[in-house]
């Protein structure tokens, strides 16, 4: 139970970590930061430390928005992608706060991270949902609709040309699925927080199914 618990823990959390300075690049300490996912009400709230950095752990991978406020500066937005095991880092240039203060909202470009050589694809509950078909039962409309390489040959889910691939439940190993037909249609898309597919670059913890892994997400009570 303890071995499957930190699989579970490895492969659908992330972290979050950043800095923040003011106008002349000084760290600001005591900054407030909020962290919110996009698609729940799950929120966290933490402080910038004496060197203007903080740092999320164990955060569930999604999209989501985070907030830095502090007396005396404009307040600040960026969105970003969590994936799983991964560290997303985030920098705020704090800009005075004028008469009429507004919030700066950007959005991050994804970047290819240089720590891992795993491809991978997000598919939130919000893109199965406006797909046309892809929120249907028994149906992978939810992966070929967005995932690269991925098609249907027999009622057989192939990617990158095989059919071999990995199954996950909320970070736990869905045993015996050689064939991904066996598997995939048993996940209904309505309870489907987010679906994480990996096609290339995998961690040696998944094995010789070297065609895909799908991690799928169910959705939680946040």
């Amino acid at each position: 139970m303890m071995a499957l618990a930190g699989i579970a823990s490895a492969t659908i959390f992330g972290s979050v970590s950043g800095l923040i300075h003011d106008p002349q690049h000084r760290p600001v300490r005591g900054a407030q930061v909020k962290l919110s996912a996009d698609s729940s009400n799950f929120s966290k709230v933490i402080e910038s430390n004496d060197d203007g950095e903080f740092r999320f752990e164990a955060i569930p991978m999604g999209r989501y928005t985070v907030t830095v406020s502090v007396p005396g500066f404009a307040a600040e937005e960026q969105k970003l992608e969590i994936t799983s095991s991964r560290d997303a880092r985030v920098h705020f240039s704090l800009k005075l706060a004028q008469a009429a203060e507004s919030v700066e909202v950007r959005d991050q470009a994804m970047t290819v991270n240089p720590e891992s050589s795993t491809t991978q694809t997000i598919i939130s509950r919000e893109d199965i949902s406006s797909a046309p078909g892809a929120d249907q039962s028994n149906s992978l409309a939810m992966i070929t609709n967005f995932v690269p390489g991925a098609y249907m040959v027999h009622d057989q889910l192939h990617i990158r040309g095989g059919h071999q691939v990995s199954w996950l439940l909320d970070g736990v190993p869905v045993p015996n699925t050689s064939i991904a037909s066996n598997v995939g249609p048993q996940f209904d898309p309505k309870d489907i927080d987010y679906l994480e597919v990996q096609r290339g670059g995998y961690s040696a913890e998944y094995g010789d199914r070297t065609y895909g892994v799908f991690n799928v997400v169910t959705r939680s009570g946040f």
